[in-house]
């Protein structure tokens, strides 16, 4: 099968090649052209359909905030009769003197259009005073409802029930009210005796009825409430759910974060948008059926396989025009090609058609010119190129290190000096760890230090600590940018060279820091004999000079990786006395190593 596939493909493509410029053409810019109008009506679609989702939830947010900011003020005005009745009436009267009646059936007919009744109990269950019906039922015991229980329970709170049906009293009307009760613990005060007591604020529950009636999310979408147990509160259609008729999904919304989820209900996907009044802990739920989400893709999906194809019919009318106007142009510029192809560099080269085609042929009269002086340059550029790149690889390998620092392991592993072997060859793996560097060429300073003082471990113990080292780098320094192995070479010279009569006494100190000129600099210093200044001015020019041992890059070299990829300005500054010592300096660009990862600028 997939023989096949391939036959037919490659058949496919050898006719087409075959065809004249003028169809290849017009069939390509239709192809492309259908493609890009199919995925810019997929594009166009998925966006409308992503944006309407996305603006139905905001819609459904902004009205749950709305439903719950209205809610929020209504439980409020709850909370302010219940403070009103306790630190206004209750805190300041002594029931032993005087009753709290008066003030409180003025509380109740102050605000008579939400509360039901204001009802004050002792710790015992006592009835103290209530409004406006003051005879309890002989079969009710205060203190074994659920709102007693929870307020002597945790008497610093305020506790909200659920809705139900206030049946404390004898009502002569015999009326039954649906009611939210709000109560909390005080303190009663008798004769000076301060004992505890349960003041009950009943709110009327068609309150909250209002608040929620006439909310409506889209079409068919609707708004409820839940308690902290996911026991419904409020539900457009609680009937039908009390009847076992419909079902809800009001379990798992109360276990829902605030905010909009995408849930499968009953086989049917929907948007539930969810808020949690604070202090309450209920919930208040928005539902939208994703059918109301989705009802206008059908036409939109209609329009928009419409518009693209009359597009489409369109561009092929116009890329059969538009074809014959640039193909024989091209053409003749082709056979123009063909004749540079066989070195002809006096062929006509023809210019005709559009503006873009006389240019084009303008463009490869010139360029004939210019191509053989172009390829030398590459081809010098290039030799230049891999002449450092083998020159930097070379500076990370050095065999001759690697033998001898490999034998002075061997003759002290013979000599049992086991711990010096440890340290050289952990030095040794490190050294070799920052030099791959998963290859790359730029690192940050503290590991090109961290290299240098594995090099300097090394060469110590095979030196026999013939001389001293410090590393000293500035805080600020580390995280900056560098090229890799550039130290090292100058720790070389340092000690074939400058130690190379010392005794015990040489020292070598690398220091890294930030100039006055806010760059970035690396000293690698010495107390060695010096260089001569007829040799200290060309070693960084003469490029016939013979490097007879150490990693062969030399500091020409190591300037030369500096300058190609900072520029002229920094590099190398060699400055020397004789018997005094040598201080080679780095001077590279302050760039953060953090920011040039981000920016894909470490390679």
């Amino acid at each position: 099968m997939i023989d096949a596939i391939r036959e037919w493909f490659r058949r496919v493509t050898k006719s087409y090649q075959k065809r004249s410029i003028q169809y290849m053409i017009s069939i390509s810019f239709t192809i492309v052209a259908m493609v890009g109008m199919i995925f810019l009506g997929l594009t166009l679609y998925l966006r409308f359909a992503t944006s309407t989702e996305q603006m139905v939830k905001e819609d459904n947010r902004r009205v749950i905030e709305q439903v719950n900011m209205n809610l929020d003020t209504y439980l409020r005005n709850m909370m302010r009769v219940s403070d009103a009745m306790y630190y206004r009436v209750i805190k300041n009267v002594d029931l032993a003197d005087e009753t709290i009646d008066a003030q409180m059936n003025l509380l109740y007919e102050t605000n008579r259009d939400l509360l039901v009744s204001i009802v004050v109990v002792d710790d015992e269950g006592g009835l103290v005073a209530a409004s406006p019906l003051s005879i309890l039922k002989k079969t009710v015991q205060p203190n074994g409802q659920d709102w007693f229980v929870r307020a002597m329970g945790k008497i610093e709170n305020l506790h909200f029930s659920a809705p139900h049906v206030q049946n404390l009293f004898e009502d002569p009307d015999y009326r039954y009210r649906w009611v939210v009760s709000l109560s909390r613990a005080v303190e009663l005060t008798s004769s000076g005796n301060v004992r505890h007591g349960v003041l009950l604020v009943d709110m009327n529950f068609s309150g909250i009825e209002q608040l929620f009636k006439n909310v409506r999310l889209g079409g068919s979408g609707y708004v409820y409430l839940i308690d902290s147990e996911g026991e419904i509160i409020y539900h457009p259609r609680q009937q039908l759910l009390y009847s076992n008729l419909l079902e809800e999904n009001n379990h798992a919304a109360v276990h829902y974060e605030d905010g909009n989820h995408v849930e499968t209900f009953n086989g049917r996907e929907r948007v539930v948008t969810v808020k949690t009044v604070g202090y309450t802990g209920w919930k208040i739920v928005g539902v939208t059926p994703m059918a109301d989400i989705t009802a206008d893709y059908y036409h939109i999906r209609t329009f928009a396989v419409f518009i693209i194809f009359f597009t489409m019919f369109l561009m092929v009318f116009a890329n059969l025009f538009v074809s014959s106007r640039i193909a024989n142009p091209i053409k003749a510029l082709e056979n123009s090609v063909k004749e540079l192809e066989k070195n002809n560099l006096d062929v006509n080269i023809a210019v005709g058609g559009s503006y873009e085609i006389q240019h084009l042929g303008k463009t490869i009269r010139r360029m004939v010119g210019q191509m053989r002086q172009l390829m030398e340059d590459i081809v010098v550029e290039q030799e230049a190129k891999r002449k450092s790149e083998f020159d930097a690889l070379q500076s990370q390998i050095n065999p001759h290190f690697l033998y001898n620092t490999l034998d002075s392991i061997v003759w002290m592993i013979e000599n049992e000096r086991y711990e010096e072997a440890v340290t050289m060859v952990t030095a040794l793996a490190r050294l070799f760890r920052i030099s791959l560097s998963k290859g790359k060429t730029v690192i940050p300073v503290n590991d090109e230090l961290e290299h240098a003082r594995n090099y300097l471990t090394i060469q110590k113990m095979r030196y026999k600590n013939k001389f001293a080292v410090s590393i000293d780098a500035a805080p600020e320094t580390l995280r900056l940018e560098t090229i890799k192995l550039i130290v090292q070479p100058l720790l070389e010279n340092a000690i074939y060279h400058g130690m190379e009569f010392m005794d015990g006494d040489g020292e070598i100190r690398v220091r890294s820091y930030v100039g006055e000129d806010g760059d970035l600099y690396i000293d690698v210093e010495d107390n060695g004999s010096g260089i001569p200044e007829e040799v200290c001015g060309t070693l960084l020019t003469d490029e016939t000079r013979v490097r007879s041992k150490g990693s062969g890059i030399g500091l020409r070299n190591v300037n030369q990786r500096i300058q190609l990829r900072y520029g002229e300005g920094y590099g190398l500054t060699i400055l020397s006395e004789p018997d005094v010592g040598t201080t080679v300096r780095i001077h590279l660009p302050r760039h953060s190593y953090d920011e040039a990862v981000k920016g894909g600028d470490v390679k």
